[in-house]
């Protein structure tokens, strides 16, 4: 329980709420505070501890009877009071908390609340020692102190209470809910804070500490438990109640800028840490349109009518400016019915009065500590804001900072500047503390309700009027670096996982007239965030702000659906950044590499990103207006940083010498090159902070985010990189080689993406042209240089299993072609490595290097080799049983895998590789599918894809072994009940596949085996009854997969099969779920094609079974699926669902046939059928069967 003041610096470990600067409480609620004023803060005491120790051994010698108990106390205290414990000032105070406890408990028995002068003095006590302590109490001391402090606020008088406030805050701290007991006496209907913080208490500084002390009982320290709801939402109440009350008349506005914050501060204290529980939509716009409001607390030139309430819209809620004509009346509660009509925000905005508001100096010393007290007064709507003139423009002079604006006249005279500067700091600290609140309403209310109000705080462009008041005119206009820094915090949460509901926008088709729909508005809000941003960018002088400016336009970009708005806004934050990418502040540099991987990596490849990385370098005509911040760069250019590019490849030019691509030759990526020279190369000049001397790189987080971005490119545009193969191959071997592991682990992480782009273009499903791919050759040689160099090194790393898990991934990444080319002694390398990695005890590793292996054995040239083969069964059967999940999940994938290896071998090699392939091991594989096949979903889902391999793989001789028929039986019923579980729907599908993988081996007993009624029977179910489109599409492929009538067994399950999939088909669009609905067609192609092959199977013993199925109502519904099926109107793009109907060929196991083959099949079904010689019944169910066959195929021939 740690014990802390409301707004002093916490303790570290608990400081959770950046909002206010620390501000010592005891110097202005204090008045009997020894040496008044801050003299005793100047020098700490080395004998503090030594004199707590000495008071302390008198005061717990004092007992409550001493004749000179009153003098003895008071002298004490003063003794105490007048030292410094501050631990920050003298690290070597080591006084112990039990001793603290142990004397403050003793000491409250001493002093009677009569003795009110000693009542102050021990309160101060107590503040004293647990705030700069930072002691953790023990139950018994916040007892006895809760206890003692609440019984003087009911028996002391009223002059003392904002001392003993102060204590009871400090107690509290943290602790609320250690303290139920007094809840009630403090919070209760009657309790003394609520009569403190009430709207009636004329008092604002017991109004202000009682705020306070309700903030601490809010607050929750991680680890303790929270406070209870119902005192939760009281104290929520109480804070927005003082929040939206006017200032009372003749208040001082400081006092009640003092008041506001620490209402402030409880707010947040109640929304922070956990989703919002404060009610509905008009709680929710309550409190949004009141920290809309303090966000403007002491703007100057911002006079508005601010709702009660925000409601959700589309587009900007009315905000009425106060009229310059007192005749008009106001309009800020009427809904925003003419905007919504017009689509104009600026239709419903009042005009300005006038006001002729000067300019001001500009601030210099933007990023010190500092900073708030020495600011000026540049007015938020100044700068030309005059009726009539420039706030019926857009031009952009109107959103230039107003803090860049010179002026050298003085608003103030010199008596009243210190007052103002004081009252402008704590309006700041207002507007600071309202965005704290308003991240903390972001953080906890859902992105979904939160959409609803985003036009309150982004606005679209401005239309012939004022731009509306939101966040981005405080980034834009706001005198205050730190104020400016909170709310582009606030926005870059908004952005975040924002893509979704941005995906909406899109302004590439021409704007209707009749109307403005709400994707060209939200569209219009991007382009506004995009032009505001940028100016923010070239204005900010801040380095903590910029950076933070930089990441905002990260958020934004990584969010925005580019690829449905015009062309060209990446392009103006391309030329935007690129001077910042060498500025004195690292982590200016840091966020910059930041933005250039979100703009990488957005929607890649996006056609405009391409054009700009091509583009050559222009960077000499490069420049922002903070050219005094960045006055260290040459003035010849040498603010590029392609100045320093790698020249390790001799392909490409030298980036020292001008010029123009010539066409099909991109030139130097401009951006790749950076990001090489930043990882390796020294830095040109240095600031002061980072030292002199030339031979310095780049700090490691620089290095670090130019190798993501690096990663990125690779990843996204990898037909632009593939060139630099040579150059990033040394590049991740320089990074391999350094000391640092995470420049290691990120080498290591670059390697692979490179490796898994050669991957890509090599897939024949990907269509990549053979000159447009990699050559082969180099590809080898790149892979024999890698694992000739340091890759070694970290795969041996065992002090950084992190890099020995990349080293893994990057193996996996190689080449299959190029493998094949490597020396022998390489290839055994590689194997032999990752053998041994998967027995080492940290899972990553042991992760990592299953996975390899589960790749590696689905390489051409080692998937023959019975021996590695075997090796790697073994390898994976011992990680099967692991712990871990994640290792077996990866386990189960491999097993997989290497089972896809057996099927590959056995209908490549044929009998020879099974019969070579331990029948001991295939059984061991088995039975640990099947147990894996009882395991988490994770694992289960590539468990049962291995046991539905190995049914298929089996030969008759095993099955008929008594070993294995146990295990066979025990594998198949493993996947039947997989099937019929309430497992997730992949692990369900899967099993499905598997079942019919199985039905493919025709050594199976499928006619005799127990198993296979039950087997058949949950295919039938599922087919009928799963509410996943893809379950029954999978179900139904399983079921047309046997290839002769004597699988299905009886008549009877033979028309079971029949009915199931017959009634599936006629199901086969009844659904709730929107997004199941879009595998109907799949699944009717899928299902029809069953039908289909149970037709061409049938015999005599059927027909009754497939007449009373053909011959009514539900025949002509099969007729019409299967005409579709013949004709390939449903899986070859028919029926308007484009490419889902050639997913259904897919998903009915890889029917390609062409339409005209289809039919030829049919022919044969029916030529078969019509020489089956049949009497009586079966001849006329015989004869009912062939007349729809031939009505089909008459159909089918006359279209």
């Amino acid at each position: 329980m740690a014990a802390q003041e409301g707004l002093s610096a916490p303790a570290p470990g608990h400081r959770i709420f950046p909002a206010f600067p620390p501000v010592a409480l005891s110097a202005d609620a204090a008045p009997f505070t020894p040496m008044a004023g801050d003299g005793w803060r100047a020098d700490s005491s080395p004998d503090a501890e030594k004199e707590f120790s000495r008071c302390a051994v008198k005061l717990r010698a004092l007992r409550a009877d001493s004749g000179q108990l009153r003098e003895e106390l008071n002298l004490l205290f003063d003794q105490l009071l007048s030292e410094n414990y501050n631990k920050t000032v003298d690290p070597s105070i080591n006084i112990q908390p039990e001793d603290v406890c142990s004397l403050l408990r003793h000491v409250s028995s001493l002093v009677p609340l009569s003795q009110e002068h000693l009542v102050i003095k021990l309160c101060q006590l107590v503040h004293r020692l647990l705030n700069q302590l930072k002691v953790i109490m023990d139950e018994q001391t916040l007892d006895v102190l809760v206890t003692y402090t609440a019984s003087a606020l009911k028996v002391c008088s009223t002059w003392t209470h904002s001392d003993v406030l102060l204590a009871l805050s400090t107690a509290v701290y943290g602790n609320g809910a250690q303290c139920h007991r007094h809840l009630g006496d403090l919070l209760g209907e009657d309790g003394v804070l609520l009569q403190y913080s009430s709207l009636s208490q004329p008092n604002m500084e017991l109004r202000r500490v009682a705020l306070t002390c309700m903030t601490n009982i809010c607050l929750r320290i991680p680890g303790q438990p929270p406070l209870d709801d119902q005192y939760r939402s009281l104290c929520f109440r109480v804070f927005l109640k003082t929040l939206h009350s006017p200032k009372p008349p003749n208040t001082d506005e400081l006092f009640y800028c003092l008041v506001v914050q620490a209402a402030l501060k409880g707010l947040q204290c109640c929304l922070s840490g956990g989703k919002w529980k404060f009610g509905g939509g008009e709680e929710l716009g309550s409190v949004l349109a009141v920290l809309k409001r303090l966000m403007f607390q002491g703007a100057p030139g911002v006079s508005v009518d601010w709702p009660p309430v925000l409601y959700p819209a589309p587009l900007p809620q009315y905000e009425g400016l106060s009229a310059a004509k007192p005749a008009e009346p106001p309009k800020s509660s009427e809904p925003p019915k003419d905007a919504a009509v017009s689509g104009k925000s600026s239709g419903n905005k009042k005009k300005k009065s006038k006001g002729k508001g000067k300019k001001t100096k500009t601030e210099e010393s933007r990023g010190d500590d500092e900073e708030e007290d020495k600011e000026t007064v540049p007015a938020l709507q100044r700068g030309g804001v005059r009726e009539g003139e420039t706030l019926t423009k857009t031009s952009a002079s109107f959103l230039y900072p107003s803090w860049k604006r010179n002026s050298s006249d003085s608003e103030f005279s010199d008596p009243e500047g210190n007052a103002q500067s004081k009252l402008r700091l704590n309006h700041a600290r207002v507007r600071q503390g309202a965005l704290h609140c308003l991240l903390a309403v972001v953080k906890a209310v859902e992105r979904r309700t939160l959409y609803g109000y985003w036009s309150s705080f982004i606005p679209d462009s401005p239309i012939g009027g004022p731009p509306p008041l939101t966040l981005l005119t405080i980034v834009l206009k706001d005198p205050s670096p730190k104020v400016r820094l909170c709310a582009l915090q606030v926005l870059c949460a908004m952005l975040d996982g924002s893509r979704q509901f941005l995906a909406m926008a899109e302004d590439t088709a021409s704007p209707r007239t009749s109307y403005t729909p709400f994707s060209f508005t939200l569209a219009t809000a991007i382009r506004e965030l995009h032009r505001s941003l940028s100016l923010a960018l070239l204005a900010e002088t801040s380095p903590q702000t910029l950076t933070q400016v930089i990441k905002c336009l990260a958020y934004l970009v990584a969010n925005t659906p580019y690829h449905r708005l015009r062309p060209g806004l990446l392009t103006q934050l391309w030329k935007q950044i690129r001077p910042y990418v060498r500025h004195r502040d690292v982590n200016v540099r840091v966020s910059v590499m930041t933005f250039y991987g979100a703009l990488v990596t957005t929607q890649a490849p996006l056609p405009e990103v391409q054009l700009l990385l091509r583009q050559p370098d222009d960077s000499g005509s490069s420049s922002t207006p903070q050219d005094s911040g960045l006055s260290w760069r040459q003035r010849d250019g040498m603010s590029s940083p392609s100045r320093t590019p790698s020249q390790q490849n001799s392909c490409t030019h030298s980036p020292r010498v001008p010029r123009t691509p010539k066409e099909g030759d991109g030139g130097q990526m401009w951006l790749l090159q950076l990001c090489v020279s930043l990882v390796t190369q020294p830095r040109e000049d240095q600031s002061d902070s980072e030292g002199t001397g030339g031979a310095a790189l780049e700090p490691s987080p620089v290095r670090l985010e130019a190798l993501q971005v690096l990663s990125h490119l690779v990843r996204g545009y990898f037909s632009l990189t593939k060139v630099y193969l040579c150059e990033i191959g040394q590049v991740s071997a320089r990074c391999l080689g350094e000391t640092d592991p995470s420049l290691q682990l990120h080498g290591a992480k670059l390697l692979e993406e490179f490796g898994t782009g050669i991957i890509q273009q090599y897939r024949a499903e990907n269509n990549v042209p053979e000159t447009s791919r990699v050559p082969l050759k180099q590809v080898v040689q790149f892979w024999s240089e890698v694992l000739s160099g340091p890759l070694n090194g970290a795969l041996q790393n065992e002090q950084h299993p992190t890099l020995q898990a990349s080293a893994c991934d990057t193996l996996s990444s190689i080449l299959p072609q190029a493998f094949a080319q490597l020396p022998d002694k390489t290839q055994m390398m590689c194997i032999t490595v990752l053998l041994g990695l998967t027995y080492i005890e940290n899972y990553l590793v042991k992760t990592a290097a299953v996975r390899a292996l589960g790749i590696y054995v689905l390489f051409p040239c080692l998937r023959e080799d019975v021996m590695f083969v075997a090796d790697t069964a073994n390898t994976v059967l011992a990680a099967l049983d692991d712990r871990s999940t994640n290792v077996r999940a990866k386990a189960a994938w491999s097993l997989g895998n290497l089972t896809d290896t057996l099927i590959v071998n056995m209908e490549s090699i044929g009998v020879d590789f099974q019969e070579e392939f331990s029948d001991m091991l295939l059984l061991k594989m088995l039975q640990a599918a099947t147990r894996a096949a009882a395991d988490k979903d994770r694992v289960k889902c590539n468990a049962v894809r291995a046991l539905g391999n190995l049914l298929h793989f089996l030969r008759e001789s095993q099955m008929t072994r008594s070993a294995f028929q146990r295990p066979l039986e025990d594998a198949v019923r493993a996947l039947v009940k997989t099937v019929q579980s309430e497992a997730t729907m992949k692990v369900r599908w899967n099993a499905c596949y598997a079942l019919g993988n199985a039905f493919r081996n025709p050594a199976l007993p499928l006619d005799s085996a127990p198993w296979s009624h039950d087997a058949f029977a949950a295919l039938c179910h599922v087919v009928t009854s799963c509410r996943n489109f893809k379950v029954r599409i999978k179900s139904a492929a399983a079921l047309a997969v046997p290839a002769h009538r004597s699988c299905y067994g009886d008549t009877k399950r033979f028309s079971c099969v029949w009915r199931s999939l017959a009634t599936a088909l006629e199901n086969s669009e009844d659904t709730n779920d929107f997004l199941e609905y879009r595998y109907s067609a799949s699944l009717r192609h899928t299902l029809s094609h069953a039908l289909l092959h149970l037709l061409s199977v049938s015999q005599l013993q059927d027909m009754t079974a497939l007449r009373a199925s053909l011959a009514g109502e539900e025949g002509s519904r099969i007729r019409e699926h299967l005409i579709k099926c013949l004709r390939a109107e449903e899986g070859a793009g028919g029926g308007g669902e484009g490419g889902e109907e050639a997913e259904g060929e897919k998903e009915a196991g890889g029917d390609s046939c062409h339409s005209l083959q289809r039919i030829g099949g049919l022919q044969q079904t029916l030529i078969r059928l019509k020489g089956l010689k049949a009497e009586g019944e079966e001849e006329r169910s015989k004869e009912v069967v062939i007349l729809f066959l031939e009505d089909l195929l008459k159909t089918c021939e006359e279209t």
